[in-house]
């Protein structure tokens, strides 16, 4: 039975293999029992994701809305005023959340007037006591230290999917882009939030794969969010079908076992999820969501605040608190 008190990055691909593929009842078994000696079960860390500048990006990844050749719904943005990031901010501490994550559709981070606002909004939303996290696509080792310097907690960069079927589904990096934005992320001292999605038409072996590229790095990542495809209308994948919640199950147990001190962050897809798979996806190891009162994750619709407080009272659960975010 996988219930090591040890952080392995040694993991072989027969042992992801044997984790993965064991049945599930026993698979969620196993990994709520990691899961206990790991974390308190009943304690859900519920973080805020704002788009803080939108559309527009010059990559293809093929399930994204904000990709600029696909033509979707989405309203490009410019970058939004700091005061009005920082606002919304305090609004999500207020409504509970204990980590602020602002995204913005670059494809890389370049050394201009924008990024020098990107330190701004990073400074003012640490001043709150919030864990501040910030995805913004590519990042040198310089960067990620300057913004380390303005209070930067932690750095998103998914590895989407597995290496051998990265290229199927974005063609405008490499899947060795997305390790060297994460070593330069390392280096720099902050914290690295690094997961991926399901439901791109990769296979089971793919997933796996993910997995065990994630468990297998020096430092497992502090965050490991598990997405299921947002389908948007007007992208090349929005056609694919819905990811079933039990492979979402699968995804976030075979996570906890691997990886049993990083927080399993349920992310893209509750939307689609009733309250009871939701609760599967706990009792698996999940201990993270995105939360707020503007019902979005970037630009795909999400449960809100309001919401996600029943489900929590019926579940009995409660948002975690970081010694940080209760000062």
């Amino acid at each position: 039975m996988n219930t090591t008190l040890e952080i392995r990055n040694n993991w072989t691909k027969e042992e992801v293999r044997e984790i993965y593929e064991q049945p599930l009842m026993e698979l969620i078994y196993q990994a709520a029992t990691v899961h206990r000696k790991w974390h308190k079960a009943n304690e859900i860390q519920v973080c805020t994701l704002l788009s803080v500048k939108t559309g527009g990006c010059p990559e293809d990844c093929s399930y994204c809305g904000q990709a600029a050749r696909y033509h979707t719904d989405i309203k490009v943005q410019a970058l939004l005023p700091t005061a009005e990031v920082i606002a919304h901010a305090q609004q999500a501490k207020d409504a509970g959340s204990s980590r602020f994550c602002m995204a913005a559709a670059w494809r890389e981070v370049r050394n201009n007037r924008d990024f020098d606002r990107i330190i701004d909004m990073v400074k003012g939303v640490n001043e709150l006591g919030l864990e501040v996290c910030c995805t913004l696509g590519m990042l040198t080792e310089e960067q990620a230290i300057r913004l380390q310097d303005a209070g930067l907690h932690a750095y998103n960069h998914n590895l989407d999917s597995s290496e051998n079927y990265y290229d199927e589904i974005i063609s405008t990096r490499k899947f060795d882009d997305r390790l060297k934005t994460i070593n330069h992320v390392r280096k720099a001292g902050i914290t690295v939030c690094s997961g991926g999605i399901i439901g791109l038409g990769e296979t089971h072996q793919d997933r796996m794969s993910m997995l065990m590229t994630l468990a297998t790095m020096p430092k497992h990542p502090e965050s490991v969010p598990v997405n299921a495809l947002a389908r948007v209308a007007g992208t090349p994948l929005e056609h694919q079908p819905k990811v079933q919640t039990w492979d979402m199950v699968r995804m976030i147990a075979t996570a906890r076992i691997l990886m049993p001190q990083s927080m399993v962050r349920l992310s893209a897809g509750r939307v689609e999820m009733t309250e009871e798979e939701q609760a599967w996806c706990f009792m698996a190891g999940a201990n993270s969501i995105f939360s707020g009162d503007r019902e979005t994750l970037l630009v795909t619709p999400n449960p809100g605040m309001s919401e996600d407080r029943q489900m929590f009272a019926n579940l009995g659960l409660k948002p975690l608190v970081k010694e940080s975010a209760a000062l």
